[in-house]
């Protein structure tokens, strides 16, 4: 699989330990920044970099990762077409692919010790979305709505 990289300073480090450990696991990577480290760089270019070429390749995903997360999935969340979550456990990593069929994880390197962002990242990466009707009849609400600004229930 595919997956685009994005972060700030605050997850410059463990973005390249994610991806090396996901590149061992057979995966495909691109980096999308930032390239070197920089203590004034600003997220949003980065992550939605990321965000826009993780939509552009149908099938592909997305991490982003700051300092605590929040930012970085609010950046990736304004592309159009992203679903990006932000994971906290090994059940909220799960659950943003089976329940919402995510296709951008954000992580808090400033949250978490570095193994359980390496896990919580090959925990989204390995699980599909489950396809139930009650996740699916609830993510094209949410795409009806990103596309027409209106709310429909059903």
């Amino acid at each position: 699989m595919r997956i685009y990289f994005g972060s700030d300073h605050a997850g410059f480090e463990l973005k390249a330990i994610i991806m090396k450990r996901l590149g061992e696991l057979g995966h495909e990577l691109a980096d999308c920044g930032p390239y070197v480290y920089d203590a004034n760089d600003d997220y949003p270019t980065y992550c939605i970099k990321t965000a826009e070429r993780t939509v552009a390749d149908p099938g592909s995903l997305g991490i982003v990762i700051g300092g605590s997360g929040n930012g970085e999935a609010i950046a990736a969340n304004k592309v159009h077409g992203v679903r990006c979550a932000l994971a906290h456990s090994d059940e909220t990593a799960k659950l943003g692919r089976a329940h919402n069929d995510a296709n951008v994880l954000s992580l808090g390197a400033r949250m978490h010790r570095e193994e359980d962002c390496v896990r919580f990242a090959e925990i989204f990466v390995a699980t599909p979305f489950s396809g139930d009707t009650r996740h699916q009849r609830r993510i094209s609400q949410l795409d009806t709505f990103e596309r027409t600004g209106t709310l429909s229930t059903t």
